[in-house]
């Protein structure tokens, strides 16, 4: 088959995330500097490089913190207006200890503040297709499962 006679293919933007939660089940978010939200630590995936693999390497640029990556909770296939199609890998970050949490150092300068937020005042934060994804996650993360997403939500 040559170039001309292959189908159109999909070129997805990939990012991959941490859910982080304290010992009462909040959420870490962080604050971003060149974001009008807060978002959860993660970033995306250079080529060659897996998507679990960018997110330890965002973990430890971002906030300074080398440690275990749990299992993955949600890939979520959300395509963004300007920027195409995108699939989102959220892993399980588990529960941050006290000195785990004193050890969060911003590292590469993009982050400005952190903080653990109740699930229920997420949509204070984020926007709703971030909410919506942060919410299958912790879904997830409750069953022990890996769900699959469209827009944050789970297919019908």
């Amino acid at each position: 088959m040559t170039a001309a006679q292959t189908p159109p293919m999909a070129t997805p933007r990939i990012a991959a995330g941490a859910l982080f939660t304290d010992d009462a089940g909040r959420v870490l978010l962080v604050r971003p500097t060149y974001k009008e939200y807060w978002d959860i630590p993660g970033g995306y995936v250079e080529p060659g490089e897996s998507p679990r693999a960018a997110c330890i390497r965002e973990i430890r640029e971002e906030l300074s913190l080398s440690i275990p990556i749990g299992p993955l909770l949600v890939v979520d296939w959300a395509p963004a207006d300007g920027e195409g199609d995108k699939l989102l890998f959220v892993f399980d970050g588990s529960t941050l200890t006290e000195t785990e949490q004193g050890g969060i150092a911003f590292g590469d300068g993009e982050l400005a503040e952190w903080r653990f937020i109740a699930a229920g005042d997420l949509d204070q934060y984020s926007p709703p297709r971030l909410v919506r994804r942060l919410r299958t996650a912790l879904a997830a993360k409750e069953r022990g499962d890996t769900l699959y997403a469209e827009h944050g939500n789970l297919p019908t």
